[in-house]
């Protein structure tokens, strides 16, 4: 009989204050602090050309926002240089409303918990503004999918100037204490695309595969209008191209923390590439767990060949990328057990969902990715929450007819029914009480050795009926 998964994340918040309390993996500071709104790059905005106006840098009109973040931190931290975490919000590329649901803006109150939680665990959080727009209505497969994957590609570049903003910021004074050796991406839904493609998209050839050009062989991306996938070169076109930022200072990053995001091509991921770790719901009826097909019920499909973190994470492994998660994942913590039990009991699950047009079989147990199973059938995104009437006031404000926000809030209910804010804290919880392990094991944080120490105080505890029963 499958397990249902919230009464084993609620047990494993219930183990918090029975273990010693470790930085980096549990809450450990009372408070945070939060500075909002700082912008880090300015670049070119499709959002500004598909409402009718002139290509525009962000941030120049009230319809384009800046490209800015929220930084928390951990308040009265004597610590000087701790490690960042980039957070890169959900919203399918497109504005919240806009994309038909009532989260996908960094200012979602998971997203904003998700911060919260990182800083009381003595990160500091960057909480990132992308940029956003693409054409799901457009009239063939062939141009959706290249809208999409500009999309992705846009975000990718916006991401690796605030990498290099942060280590410009390090060179001239370094006034948020980051630790720029310990650099980790986690994101959210599409988030987790931008940031599973930050890390693996290093080629020309791996954006001009045959699926990434069009039906003249002509490639989907053009490098010398948009710029490459660092965000140098472009604007051979004046006002529509790219704008270089933050140059002369790195882009690397030493981890990836993906929630229910994918990749574009699993060929994109090669031995080298950073450690990575994922939380992802096989139910999830867009972006696939395994390998298929990205196709949306209203619309028809977008894109083939998307792999999501079942299959990255298997690649991942058998790669030796994660050979360093290993004695994570031979431990004993509540969540490494939870996330295995959770690997048994989707090992056999048939993926076919209404708006994915393939039938794919999970396998066997894979390490370092935790499978969220719902009692819903095609639950995607557990951690979320959201206000009805929030989401109807943010339609209004957009300037939208509130039966749009209404609209938005039903058809994302109908996935996730027992939505509660109960809800998306414990899933929260245990997203972060997964990746923040091996974020310490990756990036070689000081108390690796109070970790193992936390997996066998653990070990003795049961949370779970037997996944046999």
């Amino acid at each position: 009989m499958k397990k249902i998964l919230l009464p084993i994340i609620l047990s494993c918040i219930s183990i918090t204050g029975l273990i010693a309390q470790q930085r980096y993996v549990n809450e450990v500071f009372d408070s945070i602090t939060q500075e909002n709104n700082v912008v880090y790059s300015t670049n070119l905005s499709v959002i500004a050309a598909s409402q009718g106006l002139a290509y525009v840098p962000t941030g120049a009109v009230p319809q384009v926002p800046a490209l800015a973040f929220d930084l928390y931190e951990p308040a009265d931290d004597s610590i000087t240089e701790r490690p960042l975490i980039i957070m890169l919000h959900t919203g399918t590329f497109l504005p919240i409303i806009y994309n038909g649901n009532p989260t996908g803006m960094r200012n979602d109150v998971a997203t904003t918990n998700i911060c919260k939680s990182y800083a009381k665990r003595g990160y500091v959080v960057a909480n990132l503004e992308y940029r956003l727009g693409w054409n799901p209505a457009a009239a063939t497969q062939a141009e959706r999918a290249a809208s999409l994957m500009k999309a992705v590609y846009r975000a990718i570049q916006d991401t690796k100037s605030a990498v290099r903003f942060f280590r410009k910021d390090y060179a001239n004074g370094n006034q948020w204490g980051i630790d720029t050796s310990r650099i980790i991406l986690c994101g959210q839904g599409s988030g987790g695309w931008v940031a599973l493609g930050y890390a693996t998209v290093d080629k020309l050839a791996e954006i001009q595969l045959p699926k990434f050009l069009d039906a003249n062989a002509v490639p989907l991306i053009d490098t010398a209008v948009i710029g490459d996938w660092d965000g140098y070169g472009g604007n051979s076109i004046p006002g529509v191209g790219n704008m270089e930022s933050n140059l002369g200072y790195s882009n690397d990053i030493h981890m990836v923390c993906s929630m229910g995001g994918g990749i574009g091509d699993l060929s994109w991921l090669e031995a080298g590439d950073v450690p990575m770790c994922a939380v992802h719901c096989p139910t999830d009826p867009v972006a696939t767990y395994t390998t298929g097909d990205v196709s949306i019920a209203s619309i028809g499909l977008v894109t083939t060949d998307i792999s999501g973190s079942y299959d990255v994470m298997k690649k991942a492994n058998l790669l030796g990328n994660n050979t360093i998660l290993d004695p994570v994942n031979a431990g004993s913590d509540s969540y490494t057990l939870a996330a295995a039990s959770a690997s048994l009991n989707a090992q056999g699950m048939t993926i076919a969902n209404a708006t994915v047009i393939q039938n794919q079989t999970v396998g066997a147990p894979v390490d370092n990715v935790f499978p969220f199973i719902t009692v819903n059938p095609y639950e995607a995104s557990p951690w979320d929450f959201w206000d009805s009437t929030m989401t109807v006031n943010i339609a209004v404000g957009m300037g939208l007819p509130a039966a749009n926000g209404t609209a938005a809030h039903v058809s994302n209910i109908a996935q996730n029914p027992d939505m509660s804010y109960a809800k998306s804290m414990a899933y929260i919880d245990s997203t972060l009480g997964y990746f923040c392990r091996r974020i310490v094991r990756a990036t070689n944080l000081d108390g690796l050795a109070s970790l193992n120490d936390l997996s066998n105080l653990e070990s003795g505890v049961q949370m779970y009926p037997n996944p046999a029963s």
